[in-house]
């Protein structure tokens, strides 16, 4: 292409592509909760406002950062397992749209706690990373967006393993192929779905520090879950690699879009681009890129 400037490209590409590592963070939740549920927590969003709102409240009262980080994560622990006992568990075996539809109240209750805990102003949130480019051979980074990188590929390696290695770990595998079977082997499914809710709070607690380092701690920082959506259909709800490949697909996909495409859509295509990317993945491959066909007998 004339006039193509390739190291431009490249730096839109590496742009693109660490951003969609946000995206990736707050979709995990997403998929850790649906494996082993079958339940689209549209809660995670009130879940990861509520983390940044009580993490950045308690460092502003003089708690230091890494007892406020211990705090911030017990009591999400302790929210997720509220959550799973209270509302989900007696709501076991229902419809998809009535679990869905509970969550959703849950995230309009989650933020009202929050509200009413902590109240309503916009907070600043510093994590000591500033965000200004570096130059790397011609190619502009943000030394941000190269620590959330880190931040989350450390999340994903300690999630892999705990999954992996360990029996809690393993019986989540069992309940993710066949929860039925898991049950009749003697697995007990509540304490793998309240190790699960409880991951997906650290989740949702890492995820809002950087969102909330990035555009601040406010109400608004809830409609981030609308981000993981196209994320988790382009990757699939039910796998965790998937959430990864997904946001990073999305991040580059949009901001390449923006970038190349804008001028022709009379420019905002980022905000909307990824939608259209997710819909036509649906019409092409419903289960995304790594999810797992259904396969129902009548």
């Amino acid at each position: 292409m004339e006039g193509f400037d390739g190291l431009f490209f490249l730096e839109v590409l590496v742009g693109g592509l660490l951003s969609g590592v946000m995206y990736s963070l707050v979709a995990i939740g997403f998929v850790l909760i649906y494996k082993t549920s079958g339940v689209l927590n549209f809660a995670q969003g009130a879940m990861l406002l509520f983390a940044a709102l009580t993490f950045v409240s308690l460092t502003e009262r003089g708690i230091s950062f890494p007892l406020a980080f211990a705090i911030t994560f017990a009591i999400m622990v302790v929210l997720g397992i509220t959550i799973e006992r209270t509302v989900l568990r007696p709501l076991t075996n229902r419809p998809p749209i009535t679990l869905f539809m509970a969550t959703l109240g849950l995230s309009y209750v989650i933020e009202g706690a929050a509200q009413l805990i902590w109240g309503t102003q916009v907070h600043g949130l510093d994590l000591g990373i500033e965000d200004v480019p570096f130059d790397v051979s011609g190619v502009f980074i943000s030394q941000f967006d190269l620590f959330a990188a880190a931040v989350a590929a450390t999340l994903v390696a300690v999630l892999s393993v705990f999954f992996r290695y360990t029996r809690i770990g393993l019986g989540f595998r069992a309940v993710a192929d066949d929860p039925f079977a898991a049950l009749a082997v003697g697995l007990r499914l509540p304490v793998i779905w309240a190790t699960v809710w409880a991951a997906a709070g650290l989740v949702a607690l890492v995820a809002g520090l950087l969102w909330g380092a990035r555009v601040g701690v406010q109400f608004s920082l809830s409609l981030v879950v609308l981000k993981a959506l196209p994320v988790l259909v382009l990757g699939g709800f039910d796998s965790i690699p998937g959430a990864i490949v997904g946001g990073l697909l999305i991040g580059a996909a949009e901001k390449l879009a923006e970038v190349y495409l804008g001028d022709y859509f009379g420019g905002g295509i980022e905000s909307w681009f990824a939608y259209v990317l997710a819909l036509v993945v649906l019409l092409v491959r419903p289960a995304g890129l790594f999810g797992q066909k259904r396969v129902e007998r009548v």
